[in-house]
């Protein structure tokens, strides 16, 4: 009987016995309607189509006192002091020539930059829902859709989670449209293409495609288009949902696209011949294909000199690895590998474990759990509080956790040392991975000791070596046996050196600079 159940269960359900949710078809079938010329009979679908909608406003009218017509807009999403200067006011006018037009005296009388016709249901809901009024005239089987939108929008501001102490203090904003004008102000060459599309059956989330002509791969262009074409969902609201959607690797804890929310983070990535994926409603915009080496990199790391970004460079990676290994180093010496300890340190961390009464392994998770708590606890709260409560609850519950004898004081330092080095790394996404990874190691350490370890590290390593991004390789600029790809590695090259883009995402236009730049004084003008 349970194994009947069970087989039940686990038989994945076929189209026929699924009962699929119809959409309203009536409403549907109207959408997709021809305008008719009777005025009337198009008030009236369009009535039936946004039914229950209180901000959609009908303003009846009289135009020159002959014609009859209906604007149609949705309050909040147009400029509707935009409508009454420019549309209403110049329409209601009375001094129609005998000869004129009634068509020719509406075209010359909107004073609007964009006026579009339209001639089926479906595109007057597009346009009314991106905000651009619908006039509806009398025996006519076409309508006009007027580019007065307007919104509330927040302000330009600096980036909170990439912020830089040199470099442009801009970032993204969720208007689609104040994204592409920063990027257009910065690349000013017509080459900079942008396609859009919508996605999502609801919220027809407007998303764009931005590139280089002759610089990026036309194959990567096309993959990107795809995978976004081929996306089936109710709704997008942030760019998590397109990211997740179309990555190579789901099951991958390391993230597959770069997200940023900089204007030149992603002008850099677009000249090294990378694509952006834009996307309405969020500030974020992801860039395909990403290395795991560029999401170590940061924006300030070009606007200062190279030996100083060199250096930080390396002092990130090696925190990296300690933020990634401390913890299970600790653990493994302690349970399996005393002899490795010196002896003073040893007598001293054991005289320090002496009153608990866990194990490493357990200690070590037990301070690490916490301290992630604490950290999240600190991005959730309010900003007034959030500082307040992490830094006093870590040092609350280190010290009682200490005198109350349920950890050791060095586990609390090399917890804290661990936590320290975590925000190091200058990408967030590429943060949670590695605290992700943390615990297995940790557990790997407390069973099998340093052997766990490096098991660890090597199916890490085998792993990222399996990723792609796009087809493109995820450790692709170490892993070439060619040195000149290196310069933006393992180092900061100076800027006069970096004449090439990056072999796998430039190929088409290799050289981005003329060489022979190295600065220094003119021959013969020595003083």
């Amino acid at each position: 009987m349970i194994n009947k159940l069970f087989k039940k269960m686990s038989t994945k359900p076929t189209t026929q016995n699924l009962v699929q949710p119809q959409p309203q078809q009536p409403a549907n079938e109207m959408q997709q309607q021809k305008l008719y010329p009777d005025l009337q009979k198009n008030e009236e679908l369009l009535r039936s189509i946004y039914d229950n909608c209180s901000d959609v406003i009908y303003r009846t009218m009289l135009i020159a006192g002959r014609k009859k017509a209906v604007l149609i807009y949705i309050e909040g999403l147009s400029d509707e002091a935009g409508i009454e200067d420019y549309v209403i006011v110049p329409l209601l006018r009375e001094d129609l020539e005998q000869n004129m037009d009634i068509s020719q005296f509406i075209e010359q009388n909107i004073s609007v930059s964009q006026v579009n016709t339209v001639n089926t249901f479906t595109k007057c809901v597009e346009y009314l829902s991106n905000g651009n009024p619908i006039l509806l005239c009398d025996n006519e089987a076409s309508a006009l859709a007027l580019g007065l939108c307007k919104w509330e929008k927040r302000s330009i501001e600096e980036p909170v989670a990439e912020v830089g102490i040199r470099g442009p203090r801009e970032g993204f904003t969720e208007t689609l449209r104040v994204t592409t004008s920063q990027i257009r102000r910065i690349i000013k060459s017509p080459q900079l293409k942008m396609e859009a599309m919508k996605i999502g059956d609801y919220t027809q989330t407007n998303v764009v495609i931005a590139y280089i002509t002759g610089l990026v791969d036309a194959t990567l262009v096309e993959e990107v288009r795809n995978r976004l074409k081929r996306i089936q969902i109710d709704g997008i609201l942030e760019s998590g949902y397109i990211e997740e959607l179309i990555e190579d690797a789901p099951y991958s804890p390391f993230p597959q696209l770069l997200s940023t929310e900089r204007p030149d983070v992603t002008c850099g990535s677009l000249l090294e011949g990378r694509v952006a994926i834009l996307i309405e409603g969020t500030p974020f915009v992801l860039i395909a294909p990403t290395t795991l080496f560029s999401l170590f990199q940061s924006a300030e790391d070009y606007y200062q000199r190279y030996v100083i970004s060199t250096l930080i460079r390396w002092l990130r990676y090696c925190f990296m690895l300690v933020s990634l290994m401390l913890p299970s180093i600790y653990v493994a010496l302690l349970t399996f590998h005393q002899e490795m300890v010196p002896s003073s340190l040893l007598i001293s961390m054991a005289s320090a474990r002496e009153a608990v009464p866990f194990p490493a392994l357990i200690e070590a998770m037990l301070m690490e759990v916490t301290f992630e708590a604490l950290r999240e606890a600190g991005v959730r709260l309010p900003k007034q509080v959030g500082a307040a409560v992490s830094i006093v609850g870590a040092l609350v519950i280190g010290q009682a956790a200490v005198q109350a004898g349920l950890v050791s004081a060095p586990m609390v330092i090399v917890v804290a040392i661990t936590g320290i080095a975590s925000f190091m790394v200058p990408r967030y996404v590429s943060g949670i991975a590695i605290r992700m990874l943390r615990f297995p190691l940790i557990i790997l350490a407390g069973t099998l000791g340093l052997l766990g370890i490096m098991l660890g590290l090597i199916a890490i390593v085998l792993h990222m070596c399996s990723l792609r991004s796009f087809g493109v390789p995820y450790l692709s600029s170490l892993a070439t046996p060619n040195p000149s790809e290196w310069k933006d590695i393992l180092i900061r090259a100076p800027w006069w050196k970096m004449d090439t883009r990056p072999r796998l995402t430039g190929y088409y236009n290799k050289f981005r600079q003329g060489t022979g730049q190295q600065p220094g004084p003119e021959q013969g003008n020595d003083t």
